[in-house]
């Protein structure tokens, strides 16, 4: 079956450009466009869609609050948030909410391509460049944990050494190949510890990762680890 896309922007031209790219591919259909987020979660009402992609700066309601609203449903669509990266700030605020990933609205049309198919797949796409660039950039915006000990901050403490060094590695950006090269791992013994840490810290998948831990300082910005 074809993967259902819905383009969620407020330029009706960068909708046309993303709709002639996906409209080429035999496993990607545009089922529904919407110029706002009041309108993007109307229509989803009403239309079966596996992947959103998501503007984040629009009238009426903006991409990171409809981004939330969408993936707090039952069953939700897979959010893929598109950012200018030099003007979005709310890129971050984004994957907070529940999305699976960005990406420039400049991408390359392969790239744009295949981050659709790897959010589909159940995948989180963050782009090990633009993930240093935005976290180095908006770090200082989250959140100091201050001296006070969160239930999520004792969740670290369940994690082993191991798991401690392959998060780190994710906040950094780093796939799965590029994880077990530096820690002289398989991809395969890479992919289970990543698998462990998302079920004893009760995340989704690696962009709440590299949330996370940006959020409790197990990295700081620069992608250097604290402990």
């Amino acid at each position: 079956m074809s993967i259902r896309v819905m383009l969620v922007d407020d330029q009706v031209l960068l909708r046309t450009g993303f709709r002639m790219v996906l409209a080429a591919q035999p496993d990607m259909e545009v089922v529904a466009e919407a110029g706002d987020g009041v309108e993007a979660l109307e229509v989803l009402r009403s239309t079966a869609v596996d992947v959103v992609l998501m503007d984040v700066r629009m009238p009426k309601l903006d991409g990171v609050e409809t981004t939330r609203r969408i993936c707090s449903q039952p069953d939700a669509p897979k959010v893929l948030i598109l950012t200018t990266f030099d003007l979005d700030e709310y890129a971050f605020s984004g994957l907070k909410a529940g999305a699976s990933g960005f990406m420039l609205k400049d991408v390359p049309p392969a790239e744009l391509l295949g981050a659709i198919r790897s959010v589909h797949s159940g995948d989180a796409v963050v782009a090990p460049s633009t993930t240093r660039r935005l976290l180095d950039r908006f770090s200082p915006m989250l959140p100091s944990s201050g001296k006070e000990t969160r239930p999520v901050d004792r969740a670290l403490e369940r994690l082993t050494e191991r798991e401690r060094e392959v998060m780190m590695l994710v906040a950094q950006g780093l796939s799965n190949g590029e994880i077990a090269a530096r820690l002289v791992l398989s991809e395969a013994t890479v992919k289970t510890h990543v698998g462990r840490i998302l079920t004893k810290l009760g995340l989704r998948d690696r962009v709440q990762v590299v949330v996370l831990a940006y959020e409790t300082g197990l990295v700081r910005a620069g992608g250097g680890g604290l402990g």
